[in-house]
């Protein structure tokens, strides 16, 4: 198994934002998104590195997990704060749970596998409130044959 941990705020997969010139029409992304995307590629792959892991070979499937652990807001009470982390409170607010997996799973395209349709599997993917924000990823290797 291949752990992950990316420390900071869970980033969710931006839509993307299109313009015009003409009848020409175009997407752009934002510098921030970029930034973004640096920041989480970065510290994958030094983590990656550091443990010896190459890319999952092509054609080897793949199941991947992960918990997305979001920030508490500053003006929560000492008792929301609490339920929050025992996970009676829900993250139920943005972003949306899909996004932050694409995301994620956009990011690790080429690094910690060849290409994404190697991930044929999600065990566990949850958003939760925690202390210290953060995006843990888990990636096993399954059974079966390669294409």
């Amino acid at each position: 198994m291949i752990e992950i941990t990316i420390p900071g705020k869970p980033i969710a997969k931006a839509r993307p934002r299109f313009f015009r010139k003409g009848n020409f029409v175009g997407a752009y992304k934002t510098s921030e998104q970029e930034t973004e995307e640096g920041r989480f590629l970065m510290m994958a792959m030094k983590q990656l590195r550091v443990s010896g892991v190459s890319p999952v070979e092509s054609g080897i499937p793949l199941r991947l997990s992960c918990t997305f652990i979001m920030p508490i807001p500053k003006s929560t009470s000492k008792k929301k704060s609490r339920q929050m982390i025992e996970g009676e409170i829900k993250h139920t607010k943005k972003p949306d749970l899909d996004n932050l997996i694409k995301f994620t799973k956009d990011c690790l395209n080429g690094v910690a596998w060849h290409d994404d349709s190697q991930v044929v599997e999600y065990g566990t993917m949850k958003k939760v409130y925690g202390d210290d924000p953060m995006t843990q990823i888990f990636i096993e290797t399954m059974g079966g044959e390669r294409q």
